[in-house]
């Protein structure tokens, strides 16, 4: 992710106080710094320089509050944090450019919780190794909460159906947050899997088995231009026979023809399409 930067341009702004390096200013000292740059941002016209400078500044003296709400997440690792950070750095500007100061509340409680959503809102866009519906999403942690409540209470693992009791949730609903949680993280085919026996295997020996229907695919793919091929009585009679799953005898009476004339085309188109098939292969 591209870090998200600022730039505080020196301008002459008398109502403004000129802050040598606003990152660095104390978070106690920022906050009453912040209602003296909202309260002139709010008179100010946007786009010009004096502007940008009360909102940069604005940003970089209120940066303390995305490492505050990132420390939430700190269990993630040094790489992700810095995707974190930047991450809460974005729902910070929002919340500077939404914030008015009528509003009578501390900028640090309105800001905080637009910080928070915007990493949260990260992790389920990204996270997920399967991408599922948000209310699925949603439903695995409540399902997580419970099924930890639930083991505790009763000290073994919680039925479906007291799940949905708890959740108050259908039974189907907790069975698909069960599924769908499922797709929170992958494993590569190529991960090593000890062995008692030959040491180290890939999880690919252990899963999967041969699907013999995609033979299939192939013989309908060299099966379609040979059936093209046809006159237009032959595929109506295998039309009939293996679609319609109508009997000879049945054939016959719509074709105005003997069983046994039926049989005698079936039988030589069917060998004829056998000698195509086993030429293509």
């Amino acid at each position: 992710m591209a870090p998200v930067t600022v730039a505080t341009t020196k301008t002459e702004t008398p109502n403004l106080p000129e802050v040598a390096d606003p990152a660095r200013v104390a978070p106690k000292d920022a906050r009453e710094l912040s209602r003296v740059f909202f309260d002139q941002l709010a008179v100010l016209e946007e786009g010009t320089p004096e502007y940008q400078y009360a909102r940069n500044t604005l940003i970089e003296m209120n940066m303390s509050l995305v490492r505050f709400a990132a420390g939430r997440f700190r269990s993630r690792g040094p790489e992700e944090m810095e995707d974190i950070v930047q991450v809460g750095m974005i729902g910070l500007i929002k919340a500077i450019d939404r914030f008015e100061l009528t509003r009578e509340v501390e900028f640090t409680s309105f800001a905080v919780p637009y910080i928070v959503g915007e990493i949260k809102r990260f992790f389920r866009d990204t996270t997920w190794a399967v991408h599922v519906p948000r209310r699925l999403q949603e439903a695995r942690v409540h399902l997580a909460r419970a099924t930890e409540e639930l083991r505790s209470r009763l000290g073994r693992t919680p039925t479906v159906k007291e799940l949905s009791e708890l959740m108050s949730l259908t039974e189907d609903e907790v069975r698909e947050a069960r599924l769908a949680s499922n797709g929170y993280d992958s494993s590569s085919l190529d991960a090593a899997i000890s062995t008692s026996e030959d040491g180290e295997s890939a999880l690919q020996d252990f899963i999967g088995v041969e699907d013999p229907a995609l033979e299939l695919v192939e013989d309908f793919n060299a099966l379609a231009p040979l059936i093209a091929d046809l006159d237009e009585r032959e595929r109506r009679i295998i039309h009939m026979r293996f679609v319609e799953e109508l009997t000879q005898a049945q054939i016959g009476e719509r074709l105005g023809c003997s069983q046994m004339h039926v049989s005698r085309l079936l039988s030589r188109t069917l060998k004829r399409l056998r000698q195509g098939m086993l030429t293509t292969r």
